[in-house]
């Protein structure tokens, strides 16, 4: 895939970027290593100040970056400014937190002082994807870089602007040349980074084949990763929910970002008591949905990122409605310019269907039935991913079972699944492993030290005579 900038509102290649030579990446990879030998000893009131400066300097220039993610990969505009005052939001948490999440831990044992201490262990690379072509970025960097670690950006080809302005920021933020860099490169020169032995470890956020195929070429070198992959989300809807605001968050659930989220919910497991009526009002919001130009206030759903990405939604919808599923709305790409797709809602969907089974990346949402609460949970699990799970009930038993029984990194009881800097996020299954965020996050790409120091007493000597 060649590294561009193609406005998928449009089709136009705007801005084409050549790959760097491996001579080129050399020497960032050499500044890198240079780099964290002087950073790592950096103290946390330093870091705070850069990271804070990072976040004064996302804010300064919102409008401008939320029109580049527009450009790039379709974001609505609205949600593009949000996801930039989301990445400053990170930056000012870990500027706070970082030094109390990585404080010495005291342990009480046989020896005079014995404690836990957290040290950055070198240069780790981040394999990105484009669909929150910032936030993914900042809640990797701000933590990997207030532990003390340098970062390495390959991120998607589709937004290599984005990838460049990241850069940008953290310069003018003040840090040292080469803690933070971004390199232009495709996707056939990842391994020879990860195996390079001046990278120290990689986190991968995207598809779950992009996630085996980095997780095997750092597992051969023995160097840790962190990966968070696709999701089929479910969103559990039981009689005592409360019908408005399942209903609407629903909707905003299935469409952020046109669709096009991992943690996007995109199973609707619904009681029999209350499927008619939800249908019909989840059905009635998606309809009334504004599909066009990401760049105006008044657009709830854009183009999807790549003309392929559009293929591949069109599909997996007509061939699940070929083996049975119902249409009951959109289902159809949009005949204009750009990328863009119907909001779409199926039911009766057969099990072996591909929207049944695959994620789909796109504002395709699908209805099920549960007649108990049994069936619901169970409905819920019958998939390989595990990211997130919401569930709609006011039922403090419902509650407790759906906490225990839901087979997801995360469970949101009345509220739509999303991630927050304060908060650990991650999958089990097919959905990845480790964790971004929170005190859990920053602790992933540290040297976990043991200290064990058994002081001697005063006046006494170690020798026998």
């Amino acid at each position: 895939m060649p590294i561009a900038t193609i406005n998928p509102a449009t089709g136009e290649t705007l801005q084409t970027f050549e790959s760097l030579t491996q001579s080129q990446l050399d020497d960032k990879l050499e500044l890198a290593a240079n780099t964290f030998r002087t950073y790592r000893r950096t103290s946390f009131a330093e870091r705070e100040a850069l990271m804070l400066r990072a976040a004064e300097a996302l804010e300064a220039d919102k409008s401008r970056l939320a029109q580049l993610m527009a450009i790039e990969m379709g974001k609505p505009i609205k949600g593009a400014v949000q996801e930039i005052e989301k990445c400053a939001l990170v930056c000012r948490y870990y500027a706070e937190m970082a030094k109390r999440h990585l404080a010495d831990q005291v342990v009480e044992t046989n020896a005079t002082r014995s404690y836990v201490h957290f040290q950055p262990i070198g240069p780790v690379l981040a394999v990105m994807p484009w669909n929150f072509p910032f936030w993914q970025v900042f809640r990797f960097a701000a933590p990997a870089l207030m532990a003390g670690n340098v970062g390495l950006l390959k991120h998607a080809s589709n937004v290599p602007q984005c990838a460049l302005a990241i850069e940008r920021i953290f310069q003018q933020a003040g840090f040292p040349d080469g803690a933070f860099q971004t390199l232009l490169i495709g996707s056939d020169l990842v391994e020879s980074v990860i195996g390079d032995r001046r990278v120290t470890a990689a986190t991968l956020t995207g598809s779950e084949p992009a996630g085996r195929s980095v997780a095997s070429i750092a597992g051969k070198q023995i160097k840790k990763t962190v990966l968070e992959l696709g999701g089929s989300d479910p969103f559990i809807v039981m009689p005592s929910a409360n019908m408005d605001e399942a209903v609407t968050t629903a909707v905003k659930a299935r469409t952020i970002n046109s669709g096009q989220s991992c943690i996007a919910a995109k199973r609707f497991i619904v009681s029999t008591d209350v499927y008619p009526e939800f249908e019909r009002r989840f059905v009635e919001e998606m309809k009334a949905l504004r599909v066009g130009d990401p760049l105006k206030d008044s657009t709830d759903v854009g183009p999807l990122a790549t003309e392929q990405i559009l293929t591949d939604v069109d599909t997996q919808v007509r061939t699940s409605v070929a083996a049975g599923a119902l249409v009951l709305c959109g289902g159809n790409r949009l005949e204009r310019a750009g990328n863009f797709y119907e909001p779409t809602v199926l039911a009766n969907i057969p099990a072996d269907s591909p929207v049944s089974c695959e994620e789909v990346f796109g504002p395709v949402a699908m209805l099920f039935r549960a007649r108990t609460i049994d069936d619901a949970i169970e409905m819920a699990n019958s998939t390989n991913f595990g990211l997130g799970a919401s569930a709609w009930t006011k039922d403090p038993q419902e509650q407790s079972r759906f906490i225990e029984e839901l087979e997801a990194g995360c469970v949101f009881i009345n509220g739509m699944v999303a991630s927050d800097p304060r908060l650990p996020f991650g999958g089990i299954k097919n959905s990845g492993y480790g964790r971004e965020l929170g005190e859990f996050g920053i602790r992933e790409f540290v040297n976990i030290k043991t200290v064990w120091i058994n002081e001697q007493q005063t006046g006494q000597s170690d020798r026998t005579e």
